[in-house]
């Protein structure tokens, strides 16, 4: 990249020597003259600081040392995927047959784009891209999932791989729980393969897809190849209603009862604890426990509410995604009590934030939290990543919230 900086850059993903960060900051940073880059690492441990330099502060990270200022001529922006694709038809000589397959190399992979029209060089791009019916970006590492959001209304996109990609979370933020999204509205396979999904909320959130009917989500934490493959196999069919295939396997009608029946009892007894009754009037179910299972009440009514002899037998550990009950300490501010909440193993930092924010009155943006473990007395861990979950970060029963701002 050139030394020439314009404001789109600021939250931009770029790689240096192999190591991946967001642009944060653009501009000069007194008394070195010319122009840097504030970036903040996806590897804390890479960085020098916390976006301040000699007093003022040029960006925030979520992390003391997250932080390190660049010149722009030694960072790689890479080239996304829509402008890859905008480029190739801009720069087209002529018409291309109807149906024939379009082939853009986008980072080191290709990226496969069937069932375009005529195409002229006199089109708009984003005209072209209303017809692309299949898009691979495998090992494309630069991708994030503000850079799909971007994607996610193209109307005749039906398939998505994302192998290889680092992807670890995926938000529709336009579905409220039970809901569909309007985004990715015509996707009916996705490929996650080789990731790092470590979190049962992804499947809760592809759960939101209209149109999805395959998943292949192969080599990630939580579907990793050993014992407990299958029952991993069977949440992920529980979790998500429209599926008929699942790692290439097609899931048959005796699969799906067992694997929706397993799951309505091995958490039959947080139900209850988080204000489940069989009679659906009197229900009173916590917003935690419909954020962490937005698919159980309708389980529910297909088979009935759980029989307290069911909720008897001891779940798999695997299955214990349990709300944990944790304190909360605010270690600024002394005049606050201590508070005790019951929060889902699988809820991300972000969530937390938010609910702590409305409960304080404090702007998300200002919160920094961290906990502490009876387990580890004397150590503190920050939560330093938004999108990660609680159980990402090993909270446990019994652990503390530290809150600041």
């Amino acid at each position: 990249m050139s030394d020439t900086l314009t404001a789109d850059v600021i939250g931009r993903r770029v790689e240096v020597n192999g190591e991946h960060a967001t642009v944060r900051f653009a501009g000069v940073v007194p008394p070195v003259a010319g122009p840097w880059l504030g970036v903040e690492w996806d590897n804390p441990e890479r960085g020098k600081h916390d976006g301040s330099h000699e007093g003022t502060v040029y960006f925030k990270c979520r992390h003391p040392t997250g932080g390190s200022f660049i010149r722009p001529n030694k960072v790689n922006f890479g080239t996304d995927f829509l402008t890859a694709i905008k480029n190739r038809y801009v720069l087209e000589d002529g018409p291309e047959e109807d149906r024939k397959e379009q082939i853009v190399t986008i980072g080191n992979k290709p990226v496969e784009t069937i069932g375009f029209d005529s195409i002229m060089k006199q089109q708009r791009p984003t005209d072209v891209l209303q017809t692309v019916k299949l898009l691979d970006l495998s090992s494309n590492q630069l991708i994030d999932e503000n850079q799909l959001y971007l994607i996610a209304h193209l109307p005749r996109l039906e398939q998505l791989i994302l192998s290889d990609t680092g992807i670890s979370s995926l938000h529709f933020p336009d579905a409220g729980i039970g809901c569909k999204t309007s985004m990715f509205p015509s996707l009916k396979y996705l490929v996650v393969n080789d990731n790092q999904i470590s979190q049962w909320s992804f499947f809760n959130e592809l759960e939101k897809l209209p149109s999805l009917r395959a998943l292949s989500c192969l080599r990630n934490p939580l579907t990793k190849e050993d014992k407990e493959a299958e029952t991993a196999r069977l949440l992920i069919i529980a979790s998500i209603g429209q599926l008929k295939t699942l790692n290439k396997c097609e899931i048959l009608p005796e699969e799906r009862r067992r694997a929706e029946l397993d799951y309505r009892k091995a958490f039959g007894n947080e139900w209850k604890q988080a204000g489940g009754h069989k009679d659906p009037e009197k229900n009173r179910l916590s917003e935690e426990f419909l954020t962490a299972h937005p698919r159980y009440q309708f389980l529910c009514l297909k088979y009935g509410a759980p029989e307290d002899w069911e909720l008897k037998t001891q779940q798999p550990l695997m299955l214990k995604n349990q709300l944990l009950t944790l304190k909360i300490k605010y270690p600024h501010q002394l005049d606050q009590k201590v508070l005790e909440k019951q929060l889902p193993g699988s809820m991300t930092i972000q969530k937390v934030k938010g609910l702590l924010s409305r409960l304080l009155k404090v702007p998300v943006s200002d919160l920094l939290l961290s906990y502490e473990s009876p387990k580890k007395p004397g150590r503190e861990i920050e939560l330093e990543n938004d999108l990660k979950s609680l159980q990402f970060y090993s909270v446990e029963n019994g652990d503390c919230l530290l809150v600041r701002w």
